[in-house]
């Protein structure tokens, strides 16, 4: 069953950020709008790519009104660590959720359950707490932070202008859709 237009489930959880614990809850999520990134795990290769390309673009996001949640199944003390000693993750300023029980990343439906790790899974959540995108990608394939941004423009467009529908490869700015009979078999 897809997760698309479904509200997120409860969770409680800690995480790190700006250098301290702080504890992070679904209703976190709620009255804005949210990024919820998963990784495999802190101290690898292709993950400090995808959180310092997220990190270089956070001002993008947050411009938008837009929270990012990076969660993995490592404790928050382990980010805490990762933070301190990678040049890359030490740029994060957004937060980073522990989730050693793996309670978010069930209830996200991207736990790699005979590995206890995370796959690759990107969630962006609306004001109401609903799910409006989802993707997943295999291990070894890093994700864009230009096109999530892109992605997330839309589904705010989207969202504020009902009736209307953004084409692939849509910018903010352009033309969009409003679907009708007049356009069956015209595009």
């Amino acid at each position: 069953m897809s997760l698309i237009n479904t509200a997120i489930k409860p969770f409680k959880a800690t995480a790190f950020k700006n250098g301290k614990f702080i504890d992070v809850t679904d209703a976190d999520l709620k009255g804005k709008w949210s990024v919820v990134f998963f990784y495999p795990a802190d101290f690898t290769f292709v993950c400090p790519t995808e959180l310092e390309d997220l990190a270089d673009n956070y001002a993008a996001f947050q411009a938008l009104g837009v929270e990012i949640y990076a969660v993995s199944t490592d404790t928050h003390f382990s980010h805490k660590a990762w933070h301190d000693t990678s040049p890359a993750i030490g740029k994060i300023g957004y937060t980073m959720v522990g989730d050693p029980t793996g309670t978010i990343t069930r209830n996200f439906d991207v736990m790699i359950e005979e590995a206890g790790l995370a796959d690759r899974g990107t969630f962006v959540v609306d004001p109401n707490g609903v799910i409006q995108i989802v993707e997943v990608t295999a291990g070894g394939i890093g994700r864009d932070a230009g096109e999530l941004l892109r992605k997330v423009k839309a589904a705010q467009y989207v969202a504020s202008h009902p009736g209307e529908v953004c084409p692939a490869k849509w910018k903010e700015g352009e033309k969009t859709l409003a679907p009708s009979l007049d356009l069956v078999g015209k595009i």
